[in-house]
């Protein structure tokens, strides 16, 4: 009797042993699949993260929303100096339309639901700000409203609200996203200059750039308030961010830089610098989430020269290093833009040189098309994603 409870004994410990390395074969399969790691907690009303490891899973060519169907396909490149906006075929590479907006075009923005582009007239010097609907379907603009200081626009990460970055007036105003009806304002006094942003992975604050600080300025979304302030080592001049696929650090150009500060968002701390060359300025994801363009602008100035030392560099996401740079041929000022829905073309605005790069993602081959005078941040559209976080096409 004793013999067979030594025998149960030795046959339980092999099955709980047997059981015990099925399961971690099983944890470990799981960890392998897309999207398995621990799920994101995400604000209310904020669409779930598909894939905690790639932010931007769903920014792939074959992911258009239905909310995009039957959008034109074109590129709308809003002219500063000349107050229009120039519209592109990308098919044929030429200026297909144009019309006028209001005072001084910024961006052009795409809303959260993915169902107008906004234009940002932010009439610099002036109280006559505005921004200007555009229809995606018919390429045409609506009538504009009245908006104070509308230099950037992004948007909740749950859609509640579209955020108007009034950079003259140092502060976020919190519209309703379709009227731009006023709701709230969060003050960012020591932020001056304040211009781009991007969010956490789970929409609980935003990071922005503060121009003319040459600072960072954290935003929490849920309590609206400034939480703090950060002083980066050099350069002083923060442009455009993105946060990486990972969600773990924000990548902030500096235009007097010439690079790329990574800062930890949870920790609001500087970890890293990335060289890439003169004057660092808009950002863009590769559509499979894995590179960073950076648009060189060629210049530590607002006001460049044209014909510049201007060219796009290449970052690889995961290692944390430059990995390309191509070179603006006869010289140029990339800007701000997006990719095409393949990821084939990179769209950008040259800001002083009064033309629109299309650039081979492949090879870095440059096209070139002439539009007015200042272009800023051009809107590739339709783009793939679920919603918009807004500026040029920040989607996820």
């Amino acid at each position: 009797m004793e013999r067979i409870r030594k025998d149960l004994r030795v046959i339980y410990m092999v099955l709980a042993a047997m059981f015990a390395l099925g399961a971690a074969s099983a944890d470990i399969q799981a960890q392998n699949q897309p999207g398995a790691s621990a799920s994101i907690q995400t604000i209310p009303g904020m669409p779930p993260v598909i894939d905690p490891r790639n932010v931007y899973s769903e920014i792939r060519a074959d992911n258009l929303s239905p909310a995009v169907a039957g959008a034109l396909p074109r590129v709308y490149v809003p002219n500063r100096q000349s107050n229009d906006v120039a519209v592109i075929d990308p098919a044929t590479f030429k200026v297909v339309d144009r019309f006028r907006t209001g005072v001084n075009p910024q961006h052009v923005i795409p809303s959260w639901d993915l169902k107008t582009l906004w234009v940002n007239n932010n009439a610099e010097g002036r109280k006559d700000g505005s921004v200007t609907p555009i229809d995606p379907k018919t390429g045409k603009p609506g009538k504009s409203i009245a908006v104070d200081d509308p230099y950037n626009m992004y948007f909740m990460p749950d859609g509640s609200a579209a955020i108007v970055v009034a950079e003259a007036l140092q502060r976020l105003d919190f519209r309703d996203p379709q009227t731009m009806a006023f709701k709230y304002s969060i003050a960012a006094p020591k932020c001056r200059g304040i211009n781009h942003t991007d969010f956490s992975i789970d929409g609980r604050y935003a990071i922005f750039t503060c121009e003319f600080a040459g600072m960072l300025a954290k935003i929490d979304l849920v309590e609206r308030k400034v939480v703090g302030y950060l002083k980066l080592s050099k350069g002083g001049m923060p442009q455009d961010i993105r946060l990486s696929p990972d969600g773990q650090l924000f990548f902030i150009a500096d235009m007097r830089a010439d690079g790329l500060f990574l800062v930890d968002g949870d920790k609001f701390a500087e970890v890293g610098f990335i060289k890439t060359s003169l004057g660092a300025h808009g950002l863009t994801v590769s559509r499979d989430g894995a590179k960073l363009y950076v648009a060189n602008r060629g210049s530590h100035h607002v006001h460049g020269p044209k014909g510049g030392k201007g060219s796009v560099s290449v970052v690889d996401f995961a290692a944390r290093k430059l990995i390309n740079t191509w070179n603006i041929p006869s010289g140029g000022s990339p800007d701000m833009g997006n990719v095409s829905i393949d990821g084939k073309t990179l769209w950008l605005s040259s800001r002083f040189d009064d033309a629109v790069y299309a650039i081979d993602t492949g090879s870095g081959e440059v096209k070139t098309i002439s539009v007015k005078k200042e272009p800023h941040g051009l809107c590739v559209w339709p783009q793939p994603g679920r919603f918009s976080l807004g500026h040029t096409g920040n989607l996820r």
